[in-house]
């Protein structure tokens, strides 16, 4: 098994926790999202990482990597077996990335002041308002971790370099950050570069 991942990219950092938490053996591979290899562009018709490669099968779009991953190594488990419940994960993982990653990437690739700077207050009114919601439970929703912790951590731990400050007062979030930050999972799914990042509990 094989991952070609941009050792930058959130949507890839978010399959590197699910492969860190399953202890799967893969071959990660670092390219540069905006130049990627031949044999990329070969495996996956869009162009983009994450992109898995499991003997026969190229998977791409993080999502459906990841739920790929946690059906074929299912210990431990990152998604309900209900029914119901597996599918209020997926939309709280959709909303995830329809409310805040869209943000984030106006604010990555954003070319006037204006539109960056209002990106980023959207993002942080949001995440502000959803403070209760980090606090109902240990993780994201759910009692035991899963993908949409998976989902959520990368776009946390990039906060600061993105311009979005979390207030103190905002004490469900912090909490949510530290204890997903301090998962060992998360802690071997960094990077080099993820690493030097600074990040919010770094910071208080």
């Amino acid at each position: 098994m094989t991952l070609f991942s941009d050792p930058a990219c959130p949507f890839c950092h978010r399959v590197r926790i699910v492969l860190a938490e399953k202890g799967i053996a893969v071959d990660i591979v670092d390219v540069d999202a905006q130049n990627l290899p031949e044999e990329v562009m070969d495996f996956n018709p869009y162009g983009t990482v994450p992109t898995l490669v499991d003997r026969d099968l190229r998977l791409w779009e993080s999502r459906i990597i990841m739920e790929y991953l946690d059906e074929r190594f299912p210990h431990p488990p990152l998604m309900p077996v209900d029914p119901i419940a597996r599918a209020t994960a997926r939309l709280f993982m959709y909303r995830v990335d329809q409310d805040w990653y869209q943000l984030m990437g106006r604010i990555i690739k954003g070319n006037r002041n204006d539109d960056i700077a209002q990106a980023r207050k959207e993002l942080r009114e949001s995440l502000i308002v959803t403070s209760p919601v980090f606090g109902a439970k240990p993780y994201f929703m759910s009692d035991e971790f899963s993908l949409v912790d998976c989902c959520i951590a990368p776009l946390l731990w990039r906060l600061p370099i993105l311009g979005v400050e979390i207030p103190p007062n905002a004490t469900a979030i912090h909490q949510y950050m530290k204890r997903i930050f301090d998962l060992p999972c998360f802690r071997h799914s960094l990077t080099e570069i993820e690493r030097e990042m600074p990040h919010e509990t770094a910071r208080r």
